[in-house]
């Protein structure tokens, strides 16, 4: 008979958790964020993590008024002219990258917490929005971007011709 994980011994139940951790076994974690916002991104890869093997994931706020969804993200030190946008009536993609003009030599630092490189963000937008109707501006380092919801409630009357 086989050795039960925690939770088999606890509830009496099946244990798909265990196998499931049994899988990630030697998997890395890596925490980002702080407060609410800190959530861990594991890697079970075999080879060894380091930070430079993914881009950075873009912080965001995402929040709506009555007639658009709005989405604000920080991307000081990037050109807007290399932000890339990609959107569709129920998605969002920024991507860009950040360069770093390295003024000293890496083993010259003492701390480095700045994100240099690429990082890209994908949004599952909440409603429909109005892909041709879309706005993105930046200014001081905050980017944009004001994505006008479809009103489903629009009506309109026709008139029918004859040929």
């Amino acid at each position: 008979m086989a050795k039960g994980g925690f939770f088999s011994k606890l509830t009496g139940q099946s244990d798909d958790y265990g196998e499931y951790l049994d899988e990630l076994e030697g998997a890395h974690a890596k925490f980002e964020g702080t407060g609410e916002e800190r959530r861990a991104q594991v890697n079970a890869r075999e080879e060894s993590f380091t930070p430079d093997d993914a881009g950075g994931e873009l912080a965001v706020d995402v929040y709506q008024t009555p007639e658009a969804i709005v989405v604000k993200a920080f991307i000081a030190a990037v050109q807007p002219a290399s932000v890339d946008i990609s959107l569709t009536r129920e998605m969002l993609t920024i991507s860009g990258q950040r360069q770093d003009e390295r003024e000293v030599d890496e083993d010259d630092y003492f701390q480095r917490e700045l994100f240099w490189g690429s990082f890209s963000r994908t949004i599952l937008l909440p409603e429909e929005v109005d892909v041709d109707m879309a706005e993105a501006s930046e200014k001081h380092g905050i980017l944009m971007i004001r994505l006008p919801k479809i009103n489903k409630g629009k009506q309109t009357k026709l008139k029918v011709r004859s040929r």
